[in-house]
């Protein structure tokens, strides 16, 4: 059996494992929150108000973008053991301290955040990306007994809408349909136990998101309210209704008034990016991801909770870099480094930035010769080995690397030109400094939103937390005081 085939089989595996968990959310009671018995849990006070997650799904490769090593140019003939960066590095606002070439727009406005260069994962076993995106968004490790919630749809229980009208949480650029490991995408996509409210609100692409938000044209706004109310009573009379609990029906039915509230509204204009002056379309427009960032700070501004925006994971395509690493990072970077820059000048701009946290991060980073990290015995998913450089599509970091990745923050209180944590500069590149497992990192998220790491809820009779059995740490070293 091949390793394409070995991945094939793990990938049935595990989505056997989150069918079954699925069906137990959907008859789920009511998710109680929990109270200790002695007093109740105390919230930290929210230093952001929203959250704009900017996932690098695939596996950006840290050492070619925020933690540049040694470089190497291409030549025929480099050993592959010596090639830690395939780009050059380059100074940025904060002295002293580099990223790699084609991020020159990201290095000019790294001195209004916090880079954290020393994020963790574990192997899991078999290193699958669609595996290691389940944990890194619901803080858990699949196959669990219940469907976990999305880290937006905690933030959006937690915190609630900032505006009714507006979702709470909102997914851009992510095709949830007809592409690679699209059931695994939308295992993590959800609410969970939360229920439909709490879910996102999907638009794959950007350009299109008005029209997901208007009514049809030919349409009376009393034939439009009249519909709503007769698929209501569809809905409420459908023989599906016997696989939900009552909770996750009045759950369902909630989201259904959301979202005719949101196209009765004039609020919707936010989803409209043509509206934008053409200077401001055409400093975002570096493709889909781009626009979908001119979205996410029109959704923020409107009063969207939560908004991830995604490079779009699709197997072996965009990170997902098992040959030509070089060139495909090379177009990453001309794709994301733009409009990223400009996200964060229009927030502070309109004084948004220190209310709103700014997440850039990835599954995993990559590495020429390491699966995993050093002795591990996860299966190496590189589609082809060499010792030296013999074209160009050898050059470049292929294999999952888990001991040391980058994240960015920016606003949501965290330190102003801060670095935290440091990977080594020869291989093995691990995380030998403050390393940051996904548990502490979310609940450094979660303390800037104004959420305890130790908030849980009764499922069932069973504690579950918004950190993994609520022990996540935050990183407090990266706030700023006051």
């Amino acid at each position: 059996m091949n390793h394409q085939e070995t991945e094939q089989q793990v990938r049935r595996d595990f989505l056997k494992s989150l069918t079954a968990a699925s069906l137990a959310a959907m008859a789920a009671s009511s998710p109680r929150l929990l109270r200790a018995e002695t007093k109740t849990i105390d919230q930290p006070a929210p230093r952001a108000d929203s959250c704009i997650l900017i996932w690098m799904g695939g596996g950006m490769a840290a050492p070619d973008t925020f933690d540049p090593k040694h470089y190497e140019p291409f030549r025929k003939g480099l050993p592959v053991s010596e090639m830690l960066s395939t780009f050059p590095a380059i100074d940025t606002a904060i002295g002293g301290v580099q990223v790699c070439s084609g991020l020159q727009q990201i290095a000019s406005v790294l001195d209004r955040g916090t880079l954290i260069r020393s994020a963790v994962q574990p192997d899991l076993g078999s290193i699958l990306h669609s595996r290691h995106q389940y944990h890194w968004h619901t803080g858990y490790v699949p196959p669990q007994t219940v469907a976990c919630p999305h880290i937006g749809s905690w933030i959006a229980r937690m915190r609630g809408p900032l505006n009714p009208v507006i979702p709470a949480f909102i997914n851009i650029g992510q095709r949830l349909e007809g592409v690679g490991e699209s059931e695994e995408l939308k295992a993590f996509t959800t609410a969970g136990f939360f229920g439909s409210e709490y879910g996102p609100m999907n638009l794959p692409f950007p350009e299109e998101a008005a029209a997901s938000v208007r009514p049809p044209g030919s349409m009376t706004s009393g034939r439009f309210a009249n519909r709503n109310r007769l698929f209501r009573k569809l809905v409420d009379n459908s023989p599906q209704r016997q696989y939900l609990s009552d909770y996750q029906q009045e759950s369902m039915l909630r989201s259904m008034d959301n979202a005719y509230r949101l196209l009765s509204s004039m609020d919707r204009e936010a989803f409209d990016i043509s509206l934008e002056p053409e200077e401001s379309r055409t400093a975002y427009d570096t493709g889909r991801f781009g626009r979908g960032c001119l979205l996410a700070r029109r959704l923020v501004e409107a009063g969207a909770r939560f908004v991830e925006v995604t490079t779009e994971y699709v197997p072996f395509l965009h990170w997902d870099t098992h040959a030509n690493g070089h060139e495909t990072v090379a177009r990453m970077h001309s794709e994301m480094d733009q409009p990223i820059a400009q996200l964060i000048r229009d927030l502070e701009l309109r004084g948004l930035l220190d209310r709103t946290l700014v997440v850039i991060a990835s599954e995993f980073s990559r590495d020429a010769l390491i699966e995993g990290v050093p002795g591990s015995s996860a299966t190496d998913q590189a589609s082809e080995r060499v010792d030296a450089v013999q074209e160009l599509k050898h050059y470049g970091l292929h294999r999952h690397f888990t001991g040391g990745t980058s994240v960015v923050m920016f606003g949501g209180g965290v330190k102003k030109g801060f670095v935290y944590g440091k990977t080594a500069d020869q291989r093995p590149l691990i995380a030998v400094e403050n390393p940051v497992p996904i548990s502490d990192l979310h609940a450094t998220i979660m303390t800037a939103l104004g959420i305890s790491p130790q908030t849980g809820f009764d499922i069932e009779g069973r504690p579950f937390y918004v950190t993994q059995d609520g022990k996540g740490k935050p990183v407090m070293d990266i706030f700023a005081q006051g």
